[in-house]
C-alpha cells in the first residue's frame, strides 16, 4: 500500500478528489459519476449484481461489467457468492467493501464533542470522546491535536491510507445561546472570532469538511439509516439543542446558506405563567438542556443525559413530563413542515435511550391525531435508525458524500 492518500484509490473516478465531477463534461467526467452512482445503488439495496445495475441505469452491460470491475480492483467492491438456481448462468452479486474507505468525523456539541472512526458501511472503528461543562474553543482544538496525532501513530497503514477526509460537525453561531449553553459571556465570544474549521485544516492532514450537527445527522440518517427509504423527509434531532436537516428528491439539501431545517428558530405557541399566550423557539422547549434544567430543579443529578445518553435511570416524572411536553412542540412542527413541503416522512432521533425516543415517537404521533391535517399529503412519522452517535457519524459521513455519492432519481427505482 502507497502512503499517498490518493494512491489508496489507484484508478477511476473514486479516488480523494477536491474538484467537482459534472456529469457528461467529459469521459473520465462520465466514469466519475457512474462509479459514484453505483455505489450509491449498491448502498441503497446493499447488494446487487451486474445485471440489476444495468437494469437501474440503463447503462450498457459493457460499461456496467467495466466499471464495477474497476470498484472491485480498486476494493470499494467485494464480490458475493454467486446465485444459483436461476435460468442461465448464476447471478454474482456485489457489495460494499467496509474497509475500502474510511472517513474521521468530529461532533461539536454543548457538553462534548467526540471524533469518530467509521468504515464505508458507516461502522464506528474508534471513538474518542471528551466531555466539559461548555465547551471553549481551546479545549476542542487539543482535543482534536492530540486525539489525530493517535490515530496517525495508531491506526494500521491499511486503515490511514484509505481516510478520505475530516468531516466537522457543529451548532452554526454557538454564542448565540448563552443561557442555554450555559457558558460566560467572554467564552461564547471567543467561539464567535474563531474559524475553527480553519484552525483545524492547520493541524489536520486530511481535508476538511464542515457542516450544521443536526444537518449532519440527517446525512447519517440518509446514508446509513432509514432515510433512503424515503426521497423527501424532514429530520429532527433533539440533543442538548433541538435541530434538524431536509433531504429533497434523495439528497441532503442544507441550503444555500447552510440553515435548511434548522429547526431550532422555529416558533410556537406556550403558555405563559400569567396564562397569556406567547411565540417562543421551540429550542427552548424541546431540547435535553430542558430536561437538564428541570432536573436540577427537582435534585436530580442530570449529568446521565450526556455522560450516558444510552441510559437515564432515576428521572421518574420529570422525564415523563418532558417527553409529553416534546411530543407536542414536535407534532406543532411536523405538521408545520409537511404543510410548506409534502415530505414523505418525519424522521425524530436523538440522543437519548432507545426507550424514549420510542415513547417520545408514540407521543408524537398521538399528538399529530389533534391536529387538523386537511390539505396535507400522507406522510409517515418515524424513528431514527442511526441514535445518539448520529452527529459524530454524520460528520464522517461528510467526506463520503464528497467522493462518493451520486444520489439521483434512478436511485430510487425498485428491482426487477
Amino acid at each position: 500500500m502507497q502512503n499517498s492518500k490518493l494512491e489508496a484509490f489507484p484508478t477511476g473516478g473514486s479516488g480523494l478528489r477536491s474538484e467537482t465531477v459534472t456529469r457528461g463534461t467529459n469521459q473520465s467526467g462520465v466514469r466519475a459519476y457512474n462509479e459514484r452512482l453505483i455505489l450509491s445503488l449498491i448502498r441503497r439495496h446493499t447488494s446487487l449484481s451486474k445485471i440489476e445495475i444495468t437494469n437501474l441505469t440503463g447503462l450498457s452491460a459493457q460499461t456496467i461489467s467495466g466499471i464495477v470491475n474497476i470498484l472491485e480492483h480498486n476494493g470499494l467492491l467485494l464480490r458475493d457468492e454467486p446465485l444459483r438456481g436461476r435460468v442461465g448462468q448464476p447471478t454474482v452479486p456485489f457489495r460494499l467493501n467496509p474497509n475500502g474507505a474510511f472517513s474521521l468525523g468530529l461532533k461539536i456539541g454543548r457538553r462534548s464533542c467526540d471524533l469518530v472512526l467509521i468504515n464505508f458501511v458507516g461502522e464506528v472503528q474508534v471513538r474518542r470522546r471528551h466531555t466539559y461543562t461548555y465547551p471553549t474553543p481551546e479545549d476542542v482544538l487539543n482535543f482534536v491535536k492530540s486525539n489525530l496525532d493517535w490515530f496517525d501513530k495508531n491506526l494500521p497503514e491499511a486503515q490511514l491510507t484509505r481516510i478520505a477526509g475530516l468531516g466537522i460537525a457543529a451548532p452554526f453561531e454557538l454564542w448565540n445561546w448563552e443561557t442555554e449553553a450555559g457558558a460566560p459571556r467572554e467564552i461564547l465570544d471567543r467561539w464567535r472570532s474563531i474559524d475553527m474549521q480553519a484552525q483545524i485544516a492547520q493541524i489536520s492532514k486530511w481535508p476538511i469538511t464542515f457542516c450544521n450537527d443536526a444537518s449532519a445527522a440527517c446525512g447519517a440518517e440518509l446514508l446509513f439509516g432509514n432515510g433512503w427509504k424515503n426521497r423527501n423527509y424532514v429530520y429532527f434531532f433533539i440533543g442538548s439543542f433541538i435541530g434538524g436537516g431536509i433531504v429533497l428528491d434523495g439528497n441532503l439539501y442544507p441550503g444555500p446558506t447552510g440553515y435548511a431545517g434548522a429547526i431550532g428558530p422555529l416558533p410556537v405557541a406556550v403558555l405563559s405563567q400569567t396564562g397569556k399566550l406567547d411565540h417562543q423557539q421551540i429550542i427552548r422547549h424541546a431540547s435535553t438542556y430542558v430536561l437538564e434544567n428541570r432536573l436540577r430543579l427537582v435534585g436530580i443529578e442530570p449529568s446521565p443525559i450526556w455522560l450516558t445518553p444510552e441510559i437515564w435511570d432515576g428521572f421518574g416524572s420529570t422525564l415523563e413530563q418532558w417527553i409529553e411536553d416534546t411530543a407536542k412542540h414536535l407534532a406543532f412542527a411536523v405538521v408545520s413542515a409537511v404543510s410548506i413541503i409534502d415530505f414523505d416522512a418525519a424522521i425524530i432521533d436523538g440522543a437519548m435511550p432507545l426507550a424514549v425516543k420510542q415513547t417520545l415517537l408514540k407521543q408524537t404521533i398521538a399528538q399529530l391525531a389533534e391536529f387538523d391535517l386537511q390539505g396535507t399529503a400522507n406522510f409517515q412519522v418515524l424513528a431514527g435508525k442511526v441514535g445518539a452517535q448520529a452527529r459524530a457519524i454524520g460528520a464522517a459521513a461528510l467526506p463520503f458524500f464528497e467522493h462518493f455519492s451520486r444520489d439521483r432519481t434512478v436511485l430510487f427505482k425498485p428491482k426487477t
